[in-house]
């Protein structure tokens, strides 16, 4: 299915939460196709993508008027229950169906202040100082890039050289041409970084700032209009990243996400190498050449 771009829909200084509900459940439906759930394939007479409403409102137990409701992102009466087989009939992930939740049912998965500023606990600072040879950082809400040690500047490049505001994942990927030139796989990366805003947005669709960054990425970036447009979610995670370093060349590397216990919304996230491998090599010699050259970085933080 040819799924064409949107403009991100605010109100009330944040993303609309019913548009981004009715958005999200229809993209869902649209991908699935009546053989993938047991139903009949009537061919040339289907005249929409993917199941109609009533085939998936039978598959849920629901009415159709009852789903439809829902479809138009009303959300307010809907119970759990419904939820979990809605996110069954529609084959959602684990990550889909909490965002499903997050959408449809706010006020169960209200978290802290969306304005408050963003901290990292000296601990946590002086944890990042102490890790020799490994690239690790923090990131919080919409992707923003809290604290850092030195090997992470040495890899990704010196973020305290940045504004604070554009301390940001998706804006470095989406407007800074050289981590176009970083990432081999730039569009697994892409694709995860809106994926993962899109999460962001299910849990915090009040946030001015996400709306704000949503909207300026949306008029800069085709490309990221054309991601977000998708309505993919995913949570962080674990995986392999190649890169290709402008000093050392290639790498491939190991990422681990951790979410700290204390504050869901940051997550420290370490890049390692294969023991023995051209890629810890060049993570070492990265390490001798950048402690001097990015100390500044180390423990930086965003408001």
């Amino acid at each position: 299915m040819d799924i064409q771009p949107e403009p991100p829909r605010e109100t009330g200084g944040g993303l609309d939460r019913r548009a981004e509900l009715s958005e999200f459940l229809r993209t869902r439906r649209a991908r699935l196709k009546p053989e993938d759930v047991g139903l009949p394939d009537y061919g040339r007479h289907r005249r929409v993508p993917g199941l109609r409403r009533e085939e998936l409102a039978q598959l849920a137990g629901v009415s159709v008027a009852y789903y439809t409701r829902l479809e138009q992102g009303n959300g307010r009466n809907v119970s759990a229950e419904v939820l979990d087989s809605i996110a069954r009939a529609l084959r959602l992930t684990d990550a889909e169906h909490a965002h499903l939740t997050h959408l449809a049912k706010p006020k169960q998965h209200r978290k802290k202040p969306v304005a408050r500023t963003q901290q990292v606990r000296v601990a946590l600072r002086q944890l990042l100082d102490s890790i020799d040879g490994v690239p690790a950082y923090v990131t919080g809400r919409r992707s923003d890039i809290l604290a850092w040690n030195g090997m992470a500047a040495a890899l990704f490049g010196d973020w305290a050289e940045l504004p604070a505001q554009e301390r940001n994942w998706a804006r470095l990927v989406f407007l800074k041409p050289e981590y176009r030139e970083l990432f081999v796989d730039w569009d697994q990366k892409a694709s995860d970084m809106v994926s993962f805003l899109r999460m962001d947005a299910g849990c915090h669709s009040d946030d001015p700032r996400l709306s704000s960054l949503v909207g300026e990425l949306s008029v800069k970036s085709e490309e990221f209009r054309r991601l977000w447009a998708t309505h993919d979610v995913k949570e962080k995670s674990h995986g392999v990243k190649r890169m290709r370093h402008p000093l050392v060349g290639d790498l491939t590397l190991n990422f681990e996400t951790f979410r700290l216990v204390d504050d869901s919304e940051q997550s420290l996230i370490t890049y390692h190498a294969e023991p023995g491998s051209p890629s810890a090599e060049a993570l070492r010699l990265l390490a001798s050449w950048g402690a001097d050259a990015t100390r500044a970085g180390t423990g930086s933080s965003a408001p």
